[in-house]
């Protein structure tokens, strides 16, 4: 069967590049094309795009690049409709994704699978209606989406397992091997613990969150070696003006390494903060936000949910302390570092860690979307 994936981002890399590779085990004729990047592209499909023209975020961002976004998912369109797959596999990614959902459903092509959900129980609820016309099927990272979807707007969903469990369980099983190599690679002495600092995936993430994450862990910088995770689509440029005058260093691409090794966190909500946890480092959620004091009246207001970080909202409880517009400040972000990292603080975030991984099971995500994809197909 034809495959056709959409990924925006690089943790839809990750996860779309496992299921592919659970695809081909589920299905030995399986052909695929995609959005995507490095990782999906050398399990050896059809690359048409990669994710890093496609990740822009923000209201101005989006606006500035409207003529490139229009014109890729212009492209995408004519090529699924040209290539003519058994299905669509959308990968997060809601904005565009939805679009295409749209296209797809409206001229017949092929059923449209959903893998990783969109957050529609954070914002935009208003979305559920788009799933339910344009999406076939529904598959489920995060078990708390399953009473959302299922019970709240009666639309059937499969909860899969969460991969990020088995890719950080599967990392740190080789961990060892690796280990004195990361080092020596990088640099960094071991004399010294690190404090890691993950400031998002894209350019506004980093613009706005990484130049007060700098300026808290210069206070550190005696005691810690500090160390930037550098994503694997920004180049190593882009950070450059930003690390002028402090005392960090980058290393690009190797996050999971990072967090093996880190101490403790400095981490822009996102898949970060369930990976940070899932790794055992204690993290301070940091979002910065436009027009601050605005933003956190409308967070009160418009998010459906009370925590933003998928480490509380898998715990239902704060895990985690988050501190975003109106409460991220130098200041703030000090005073919660300072908490977690020793004493009391430390230990009661570890012991959320394992309550929070507890709720997500050990079910192997890619192998139960394969199987239930491939089963639903064949039914057709």
């Amino acid at each position: 069967m034809k495959y056709y994936l959409i990924a925006g981002e690089a943790s839809g890399d990750l996860h779309a590049s496992r299921l592919i590779h659970a695809l081909k085990e589920a299905d030995t004729e399986a052909e695929f094309r995609f959005y995507g990047g490095d990782l999906m592209a050398a399990t050896g499909g059809t690359l048409v795009k990669h994710y890093r023209e496609l990740a822009y975020m923000g209201f101005v961002p989006v606006l500035l690049h409207l003529p490139t976004i229009l014109k890729n998912m212009k492209r995408a369109k004519q090529d699924i409709q040209q290539w003519q797959p058994d299905v669509v596999i959308l990968v997060d990614y809601p904005g565009f994704n939805l679009d295409i959902a749209k296209f797809v459903h409206k001229q017949g092509i092929c059923p449209v699978y959903y893998y990783i959900s969109p957050k529609i129980w954070a914002w935009k609820e208003y979305r559920i209606k788009r799933i339910k016309r344009d999406v076939d099927e529904l598959f489920s990272i995060l078990p708390f989406e399953v009473p959302f979807f299922e019970q709240k707007h009666h639309y059937p969903i499969h909860y899969v397992g969460n991969p990020t469990v088995e890719e950080v369980d599967a990392f740190k099983e080789k961990w060892y091997m690796q280990r004195d190599l990361f080092y020596h690679h990088n640099c960094i002495s071991e004399e010294k613990p690190i404090l890691a600092l993950l400031c998002g995936s894209r350019k506004q993430e980093i613009k706005d969150n990484l130049p007060t994450m700098l300026e808290v862990a210069d206070q550190y910088h005696e005691q810690y070696t500090i160390v930037v995770a550098g994503a694997p689509a920004i180049d190593r440029d882009y950070y450059q003006p930003f690390l002028a005058g402090h005392q960090a260093q980058l290393i690009h691409g190797q996050t999971y390494g990072l967090l093996c090794e880190a101490h403790a966190a400095l981490v822009t909500s996102g898949t970060a903060t369930l990976e940070t946890a899932l790794f055992g480092v204690p993290q301070v959620v940091c979002y910065e936000t436009p027009l601050p004091r605005l933003i956190g009246w409308l967070r009160k207001k418009v998010l459906k949910v009370k925590y933003i970080s998928l480490v509380n909202l898998i715990a239902d409880r704060e895990v985690v302390k988050e501190l975003v517009a109106d409460t991220f400040t130098p200041e703030n972000i000090r005073r919660e570092l300072e908490a977690i990292l020793s004493g009391p603080a430390r230990q009661q975030m570890l012991e959320g860690y394992k309550e929070a991984e507890k709720r997500l099971g050990k079910e192997k995500a890619p192998i139960n979307a394969a199987r239930i994809m491939t089963g639903l197909l064949r039914q057709r």
